[in-house]
């Protein structure tokens, strides 16, 4: 089994770029106005589909889950030296877990994360940007993000 992600784009050279830079491997398919991603590990069917316009980000945000912290750094280190800039976030307390991460943008807005969690936490609560949104004031108040 697979998990089917399509996101909608506006650039389909650029996104295919950003997409086997972050995923280092080739589309298996692409068209003029679709590409498809096949990935092994995580087991992932990824499809890049060609709109004039895209309005806002539909998603949250999007992330890969790694197994130690060394993976965090290592997938880090390979993206910025293809050029991307990767926001790190260490030791932050998000989405009930205490994690380790880094982020990276494709050419449409749509965030990607990996991350590394070390263990659950009680509180949701933030030490940083919080799956990546600014906490509100009620989320604080309620000692809550995500």
């Amino acid at each position: 089994m697979k998990m089917h992600v399509g996101i909608n784009v506006t650039n389909l050279n650029k996104s295919i770029e950003f997409y086997t830079k972050v995923f280092n491997r080739e589309p298996v398919k692409v068209k003029s106005d679709y590409a498809k991603f096949l990935l092994d590990d995580p087991g992932l069917n990824f499809t890049l589909n060609l709109k004039d316009e895209v309005s806002g980000n539909q998603v949250g945000h999007f992330g890969f889950q790694v197994e130690t912290h060394e993976d965090v750094l290592q997938h880090k280190n390979r993206l910025e030296k293809l050029g991307f800039f990767a926001r790190e976030e260490m030791d932050v307390t998000c989405c009930y877990a205490a994690q380790d991460k880094f982020w990276v943008t494709d050419p449409d807005g749509n965030e990607w994360e990996f991350f590394y969690t070390k263990g659950d936490v009680e509180a949701l609560v933030t030490t940083a940007s919080c799956c990546n949104t600014q906490p509100t004031e009620l989320e604080i108040k309620n000692n809550s993000c995500c």
